[in-house]
């Protein structure tokens, strides 16, 4: 038995004993360092507790400001004995920060399973949450196929219509995915795309460097090898798998609206205004085989896979995994879409702006920035080298943001006034380094394929000339116009816009205040700020920040340019649900109504969500049924003659010109060659593009004629509804750009420029067809109906030839 006894009746006997005795041994349950850390740590529970259930009210806070400062002086010593006895085993900065926003509201089970909380409702919550995530991205998929095939009768026409109906571009890329599966093998198949000589004539091009076609390559290959060709006819196989492509897309969209509001409630409304807003989300029922409808569904699982990237409290696992998930969706947006260097552009643009407001550290920046490059050249290795891959503005932004950041190693020290001078002079200095090495990549690669897009960027703010014949085909057409009006009217019909419009305006505005109490000098780094917090509550997450930035940098895209909208609006609807369903929106509201709740905030952020719900399925369910229920059928019959007579009356290895959108039909029905074709990433195709649509201009017979020969071609094909164009204002039909181009006046009562001349020739497809002599010694009508014309090229001949006249075809 061990005595204890008082030491100070005990020191005389101590210092009077001949053998000093061991000193006693206490039971651990009385050391005093034990005791101290287990009340400070039941103080500092007690204090969470007591802040979170009593902090709401008046009187809890009335109670809180007399005791918490007690309960704040316990916890603040725990902390430093913590720091003194267990260098190293500290919790992560911010931890009690985030732990106070996740409990002032509803639990966030996605982040308590990311976190290690395997529980059974954990499990249960998240798995109601990822069924109800695949079955809206199923309902999407099913619904536009069905209109799909409402709209066709797909399942109905004959194979030249399906193929028809595959308009412009998007039956050039079907075409390739055809072209793969008649070949003999996969490797002649590859062979043949490599070494191509039927897409434009007289040359012989990489198929896939020049276009992005890997999607077509993959989804051929991947037919023949399935046990489905029985089963499954190859065009169904195609259109069903971008059909689920739009599931995909969904549940992107739904997981990103989760994450950021932690209620799977948010990616239910998020679904739904999609499909609502299908006419402002997605054109893939019509469009199916555009880059587009390939690469947002991976550019929405970016997005994603950034938002869990910059969560707070990740482990180094699970940060490992978000960015190769972040290298791998990159990686496939940028495989399917040529203008994927633009919307990385915007993104880059979007990670420098974060990275200048002490959003993100160092590390997040560079690793956002090094996936964008490894996905780039990725592609670019791929694409066997491209060089508009290596020229992109995207790439030389990454280097010279890296390279100046690195240089300034004070950039992020001193008065807000001085960081704001560092900051705009550091800009400038990227910019500047920017359009160097991009100039100085240009110069040296020769690279001009992408030249006609600077074009019509200078051209839409008039910067540059109005008059480049590649700029106005671009400025004339209203997809790429300015965003209409009527658009936010329909946003704002099925209740997706209000709530857009005050999410933005308060996260703006909570934004702002972040980012200058990020800029204020604090004497410690901008990383330990975002770590620690400082007991800044207001403060916007990183994931949150980067979501909010992404949609006002791609909105003030979208409104630019109408086509970019559907970048815009998917995510639009995450943000919007986000809003509804998230807590900053709702707590400064019931806070202002004094009667902000652990309760009332968990209660509003179900309720309203779900009213909408049901006040979006009362009013919209009726119209899509009927909607549904809406037959129709695909009617073309003068296409279909032409490429019927096409098929059957001409050579195999028969040239065809005309405009772009008819050739790449020509190409796909029938497998002919073509002088030209609607990708117009190349700049020599520009110029013969240019040089074959002389056949609408003021040009004499023999300068049409050398033209067409010069492309090789032995057909041409007119049609009466561009050379009688009345779709496009004066000034923008495709006769007026080529009569501007060519310095001639144009048809029809307006005004012309001053230098404009009148033409010394009448225009060549009126013309040719009155059948007079020198027309007729050139170009002999093969084919005519209602809608097209086409014309056999004949050689230059001796006057004393005899000419051979053919048949004509009439209708």
């Amino acid at each position: 038995m061990v005595i204890i006894k008082n030491d100070n009746n005990n020191n005389d006997d101590s210092n009077n004993s001949k053998h000093a005795r061991a000193p006693p041994v206490r039971p651990a349950h009385w050391d005093v360092d034990v005791l101290w850390r287990r009340l400070t740590s039941r103080c500092a529970r007690w204090r969470l507790y007591a802040r979170r259930e009593c902090g709401g009210t008046r009187a809890g806070r009335r109670w809180w400001s007399g005791v918490g400062g007690r309960v704040a002086f316990s916890s603040n010593m725990t902390a430093l004995r913590q720091r003194k006895g267990s260098k190293g085993r500290e919790h992560p900065p911010g931890a009690e920060l985030q732990s106070r926003q996740a409990n002032c509201c509803t639990d966030h089970h996605p982040e308590k399973m990311l976190h290690g909380d395997w529980s059974w409702g954990a499990i249960v919550w998240t798995s109601v949450g990822w069924s109800v995530s695949v079955g809206l991205g199923l309902l999407c998929c099913i619904y536009v196929a069905t209109l799909h095939e409402n709209d066709l009768w797909f399942s109905n026409i004959k194979e030249v219509e399906r193929e028809i109906s595959f308009r412009t571009e998007c039956g050039l890329y079907y075409s390739y995915y055809k072209q793969m599966l008649q070949a003999p093998s996969i490797q002649e198949g590859l062979s043949d795309l490599i070494h191509d000589n039927l897409t434009e004539s007289k040359r012989t091009i990489n198929l896939l460097q020049r276009m992005n076609i890997y999607q077509e390559v993959f989804l051929s290959v991947l037919y023949r090898l399935l046990p489905i060709q029985s089963y499954l006819e190859p065009v169904y196989f195609y259109i069903y798998t971008v059909f689920s492509l739009q599931a995909v897309y969904v549940i992107a969209l739904y997981l990103t609206a989760w994450l950021l509001s932690g209620s799977w409630l948010a990616g239910t409304l998020t679904g739904v205004w999609y499909i609502l807003n299908r006419v402002d989300t997605t054109r893939v029922e019509f469009t199916i085989s555009l880059r587009e409808n390939w690469s947002l569904p991976f550019l929405a699982l970016q997005v994603t896979t950034i938002t869990c990237y910059l969560r707070p409290q990740l482990t180094a696992l699970q940060q490992k995994v978000m960015v190769w998930l972040m290298y791998v969706t990159t990686f496939f947006f940028c495989l399917t879409w040529q203008f994927n260097q633009f919307i990385l552009l915007v993104q880059a643009l979007i990670i420098y702006t974060l990275d200048c407001v002490d959003f993100l550290t160092t590390t997040q920046v560079t690793t956002l920035y090094l996936v964008q490059v490894s996905g780039l050249l990725s592609v670019w290795l791929l694409q066997f080298c491209n060089s508009m891959i290596l020229g992109s503005l995207v790439l030389s932004f990454i280097v010279a943001a890296l390279f100046v950041r690195h240089c300034q190693s004070g950039l992020k020290t001193g008065s807000l006034l001085a960081r704001l001078g560092k900051l705009l002079l550091h800009t400038a200095m990227v910019l500047l380094l920017t359009f160097t090495i991009n100039y100085l990549a240009k110069k040296a690669l020769q690279l001009k394929s992408d030249e006609h897009i600077f074009k019509f960027i200078k051209s839409k703010f008039a910067l540059g000339p109005t008059r480049d014949f590649d700029a106005s085909l671009y400025l004339c057409e209203e997809a790429f116009g300015l965003l209409p009006f009527d658009t936010l009217e329909r946003l704002a019909g099925t209740l997706l816009l209000y709530p857009y419009v005050l999410t933005l305006l308060l996260l703006g505005g909570m934004m702002a205040v972040s980012a200058l109490h990020n800029l204020r000098p604090k004497g410690v780094s901008a990383e330990e700020r975002k770590g620690a917090g400082e007991g800044h509550e207001a403060a916007l997450r990183p994931d949150v920040a980067y979501n909010l930035l992404h949609t006002l940098f791609y909105g003030l895209l979208a409104f630019s340019t109408m086509r970019m909208k559907y970048i815009w609006t998917g995510h639009m609807c995450a943000v919007a649900a986000y809003g509804v369903c998230g807590t900053e929106l709702w707590t400064p509201l019931l806070t202002t109504l004094r009667c902000n709740s652990k309760v009332m905030l968990r209660l509003v952020r179900y309720a309203v969500p779900l009213a909408m719900i049901g006040c979006l399925y009362y009013k919209f369910w009726p119209k899509l049924m009927e909607e549904l229920s809406e037959l129709r059928e695909f009617y073309d019959p003068d296409t279909v003659e032409l490429m019927t007579w096409i098929s059957t009356k001409t050579p195999k290895r028969a040239v065809f010109a005309g405009s772009m959108q008819l050739l790449a039909g020509v190409k796909l029905c029938t497998g002919r060659v073509v002088t030209n074709h609607p990708h117009y990433e190349d700049k020599d195709l520009r110029e013969r593009t240019r040089q074959v649509y002389q056949v609408y201009a003021r040009q004499s017979a023999e300068d049409v004629h050398d033209i067409l020969r010069a492309a090789g071609a032995d057909y041409v094909v007119l049609e009466n509804s561009i050379c009688y164009e009345r779709r496009h204002r004066r000034g923008c039909r495709l006769r007026d750009l080529l009569d501007l181009a060519n310095g001639h006046i144009m048809d029809g009562p307006g005004d012309n420029d001053p230098d404009l001349t009148p033409a010394s020739h009448p225009r060549f497809c009126e013309a040719i067809k009155t059948d007079t002599a020198d027309y007729a010694a050139l170009f002999t009508r093969t084919f005519e109906n209602k809608t097209f014309h086409v014309y056999r090229i004949k050689k230059k001949r001796k006057k004393s030839a005899k000419n051979s006249p053919e048949p004509v075809a009439t209708q």
